[in-house]
């Protein structure tokens, strides 16, 4: 079985209006008493009901059966996929070599690995991070998660990913959003996949507000697609697999959930190709804080700061002159989980590999190695740096990341990765 896309609708939380079978979204009422070809009207919301209009999520889906019709839930246990943040949160920087690819099938429910969170679903703030590595599709599986949506970042290997609001095809250096609730499956185009998940507990991934930029820079609100209505009829014995407070569940499902023949709502799983980033960057002097580098975030309940931050690294032109280039060297109230997607990441001169990961929690000291340093000190800087091939990624968030204990325990952590900084020799001269 599978699903082709028919096609991608663009914008940033857009109303969208689209249909598989003519006729089938009903026009100046959104539940008739009979929807058209014999469908179900059903609502699926992301928001309290009463949320301002302007943040106000919510789709109308005109299904052959409703989200209700399946077998009863049960334990399901997925080991190494969980909110169970409890390892001993360490000051100590962090980091990890890619995650190995399975030696036995795994689809992309069974190659899911948490490396840490904060936060919980039960409080509906905070994240969970994740690592996947897959080399089969989903079979007679479906998946939604009612803890938070799912920011997953491919590293390596297409994913198919069929929704009950379309198709969403992504590669590397691209990323898809499925919505909290939003049922799917995933399909491997290339065989096996790797990459990164963040899964937010908190409010909508959004856009960021531009501020003194202005209307334009960053991520483009029309560079953002959202699937067209794709559905399949198919009965069979199947399983719907959920993700509820922190664990999964398992019930039978005689029907394929996605079974949406159309629909219209602002409440929908989207791409977004992270090549297209119109990079902002300083040309005179110093740095502008890597906010600068935001594509979207989850907001907090306290103003200018997030829950989450999703930022990328890509491509791009350092001009400013007399200024060391790389990160200088930080403590941060915030907490950053860094990704590799691509080539190499400019701060780091070696062991910081494409699929790996850094850890670096509140207030933990960290910066450019040694090795880095002492190149960026000597460079010529009335010359731009062209930083290209690239594509690293981050989460950051308010709160600390508390490592799962099989993170800490991973066969690929790199133990000597504190070391990096051991180099940094004793320049003090008082009388330089």
């Amino acid at each position: 079985m599978s699903i082709q896309s028919t096609g991608y609708q663009s914008g940033f939380g857009n109303w969208f209006e689209t249909e598989a079978v003519p006729g089938t979204v009903p026009q100046g009422r959104n539940s008739p008493q009979k929807v058209a070809h014999g469908l179900y009207a059903e609502q699926l919301t992301g928001t309290a009901f009463t949320a301002p209009r302007h943040a106000n999520r919510h789709a109308w889906l005109y299904r052959i059966r409703p989200g209700a019709v399946h077998g009863r839930f049960e334990a399901f246990d997925t080991p190494a996929f969980h909110n169970d943040f409890s390892g001993r949160a360490t000051p100590e920087k962090l980091r990890w070599g890619a995650l190995p690819l399975p030696s036995a099938p795994a689809d992309f429910i069974e190659g899911l690995f948490t490396m840490g969170g904060n936060g919980s679903p039960e409080a509906g703030t905070g994240v969970g991070v994740h690592l996947y590595a897959a080399n089969r599709d989903m079979q007679g599986r479906f998946f939604y998660d009612a803890d938070g949506e799912l920011l997953i970042v491919p590293q390596l290997g297409r994913l198919h990913i069929e929704t009950e609001l379309g198709v969403v095809d992504v590669a590397p250096q691209e990323i898809a959003v499925i919505p909290r609730g939003v049922r799917f499956r995933v399909a491997l185009p290339d065989g096996q996949a790797r990459g990164y998940v963040c899964e937010n507990f908190g409010a909508l991934l959004r856009l960021p507000d531009l501020g003194p930029i202005g209307s334009n820079g960053l991520a483009n609100t029309r560079d953002f697609l959202t699937p067209n209505a794709a559905f399949e009829d198919v009965d069979g014995d199947f399983e719907l697999i959920a993700k509820f407070q922190g664990h999964c569940w398992r019930a039978s499902i005689a029907h394929s959930p996605l079974d949406v023949v159309g629909w219209h709502g602002n409440y929908a799983p989207y791409k977004y190709d992270l090549r297209r980033f119109n990079v902002i960057g300083s040309i005179s002097f110093d740095h502008p804080d890597p906010s600068i580098f935001l594509v979207i975030h989850s907001p907090s309940d306290t103003p200018g700061t997030s829950n989450v931050d999703f930022a990328i690294f890509p491509p791009r032109i350092l001009a400013m002159q007399d200024t060391f280039r790389p990160a200088w060297f930080h403590r941060n109230v915030a907490s950053e989980f860094m990704g590799l997607v691509h080539g190499i990441y400019d701060a780091k001169a070696e062991g910081f590999v494409p699929g790996g990961c850094s850890l670096h929690n509140c207030m933990t000291g960290h910066g450019p190695d040694a090795a880095t340093f002492e190149k960026a000190s000597a460079v010529d800087t009335s010359k731009p740096d062209y930083v290209t091939d690239t594509m690293a990624i981050m989460f950051e968030t308010r709160g600390v990341i508390r490592p799962a204990a099989q993170a800490l325990e991973a066969a690929h952590r790199q133990m000597d990765y504190p070391d990096v900084w051991m180099g940094l020799k004793r320049h003090f001269n008082p009388e330089a």
